[in-house]
């Protein structure tokens, strides 16, 4: 019964610091550019678009398809390594566990 109760004490400071972590990857961002940083979006780490910069140079009329080519680039990277950083942010806490749900 001792080692139940220690095991459920540790998975409450597991959540407990679980939800710290969520909180505080909200603030932390990751930039991915393409094009040769021709279009730039950052992401938070809640995975969510904070930015899109797009440089004036690309902005023509008659390439339209190739500025959506790069924004769609831009923010599916930035998208992607916000993951990989809320995952290696969470993964420090669960030491490696494969918990379902948590990435």
């Amino acid at each position: 019964m001792a080692n139940f109760m220690k095991l459920m004490k540790q998975a409450a400071s597991m959540q407990k610091d679980m939800e710290r972590v969520q909180g505080e990857l909200v603030e932390k961002t990751v930039e991915f550019s393409a094009g040769g940083g021709m279009v730039t979006a950052t992401a938070r780490g809640d995975g969510t678009l904070a930015g899109l910069k797009i440089n004036p140079q690309v902005v023509n009329p008659a390439e339209v398809d190739m500025l959506e080519d790069l924004v769609t680039a831009a923010v599916d990277g930035a998208l992607k390594a916000a993951k990989e950083m809320a995952a290696k942010e969470l993964g420090k806490i669960t030491a490696g566990l494969n918990i379902p749900g948590l990435g």
